[in-house]
């Protein structure tokens, strides 16, 4: 997790830091309905390759906005899910979700 002095000055630089990937803000939509494990983030995130979802995975756990919980299982069964810090940010993609349909529905068909 970045320190206080690692991060931005400015709050939206911040916030751009933290989930300004496109994959990121694809994951932490899907996240926010229910726990997912990680092929299952894989085949519904088209286009997503291994690496840049562990790296992506990795790095939001890090940063406190998700939890991986590892289940002592035979095989092991890993699960992914937003931390009290992920589940703060539904609000952000809220309103992204809001302005992407306005925009959708202002353009005029042809």
């Amino acid at each position: 997790m970045l320190t206080k002095e690692e991060l931005p000055e400015c709050p939206v630089a911040t916030t751009v830091q933290l989930i300004g990937s496109k994959w990121k803000l694809l994951i932490i939509r899907n996240l926010q309905t229910r726990p997912w494990r990680f092929n299952e983030l894989k085949k519904d995130l088209e286009g997503i390759s291994q690496k840049v979802l562990t790296d992506s995975l990795r790095s939001m756990e890090e940063d406190g906005i998700i939890i991986r919980t590892v289940y002592p299982e035979v095989p092991p069964r890993v699960e992914y899910s937003l931390s009290e810090l992920g589940q703060s940010m539904k609000p952000i993609l809220d309103s992204m979700a809001k302005w992407g349909n306005d925009y959708k529905a202002s353009l005029k068909t042809d």
